[in-house]
């Protein structure tokens, strides 16, 4: 069974000697985490409140701030990479990550993806 919640950021970056994203400039990252599981005894894989909760405390770290000061070279596959790395740490299911920069673009990792 899959579950999935969704929340915003808004950071800054540039990108050091790319053509179009070399100056600085703002997105707002919408973040989907997408975790499989079992139901429990209780009838849930994980409580949504929990979920949101380790997401949103994680995302706090890049939420209005220049990701150059966070990630050497902040792409969005390098900015996935961090927060993925990061959650690791907190959910205790199988989960992937989909981070959209702006409308249209975005990438995604799950455990095989690292």
């Amino acid at each position: 069974m899959k579950l999935g919640v969704i929340e915003y950021i808004d950071s800054a970056h540039y990108l050091p000697g790319h053509e179009t994203c070399g100056c600085t400039h703002g997105h707002t990252y919408k973040v989907e985490m997408i975790i499989s599981g079992e139901k429990s005894g209780k009838g849930m894989v994980m409580d949504f409140y929990e979920m949101k909760k380790t997401l949103k405390r994680v995302l706090s770290e890049y939420d209005h701030r220049c990701l150059n000061d966070i990630i050497e070279y902040p792409s969005v596959e390098n900015l996935c990479e961090s927060v993925y790395s990061k959650l690791r740490a907190e959910i205790p299911f199988p989960f992937s990550l989909r981070i959209w920069e702006g409308k249209g673009k975005w990438c995604e990792i799950d455990e095989k993806g690292i």
